[in-house]
């Protein structure tokens, strides 16, 4: 459901929101922040995803409906105004750079990932390509003996 999966973001957003703004004063360090921050920048992930059209489509009603736009783009909104609040939060208790810290160490890590699992994607297709090399290897060596052994049986009579 379109509705669904924006509301869904959000509430990964507020739930984070909630959280830091409950115990930032009394927290010694940004551990104890580490699912609440997580779930603002991956609740704001999905509303954008969403808003961008990544994510899975509903019926051409849900696409282009007014009230779903309106939906998106308020929630995009209100997920920035979240996200920018909890940036000062963070700045003010731990220093200031210290969310821009945690968003481009997350980046990294994210493209990190990216690539892993893209290095990992052409590993497994270049044993699939070794494995099948071996198969026609296996299978011409067969043939090859098999038109032997006909031959061989051919002669032999």
């Amino acid at each position: 459901m379109v509705v669904g999966e924006v509301l869904a973001g959000m509430a990964l957003v507020r739930s984070g929101v909630d959280f830091i703004k409950g115990n930032i004063t009394a927290a010694q360090d940004i551990g104890k922040f580490v699912s609440a921050i997580d779930n603002i920048l991956d609740g704001e992930d999905q509303i954008q995803k969403r808003r961008s059209g990544k994510a899975g489509v509903g019926g051409i009603a849900d696409q282009f409906g007014i009230k779903t736009t309106a939906h998106e783009v308020i929630d995009a909104k209100l997920a920035a105004e979240e996200r920018y609040e909890m940036s000062l939060l963070i700045d003010h208790r731990f220093g200031n750079g210290t969310w821009a810290e945690i968003v481009a160490l997350r980046a990294k890590r994210i493209q990190e990932a990216k690539e892993e699992a893209k290095r990992l994607a052409k590993e497994r297709a270049a044993k699939q390509q070794e494995i099948m090399e071996i198969v026609m290897v296996i299978a011409v060596v067969a043939v090859a003996a098999g038109a032997l052994i006909a031959l061989l049986y051919v002669f032999a009579r």
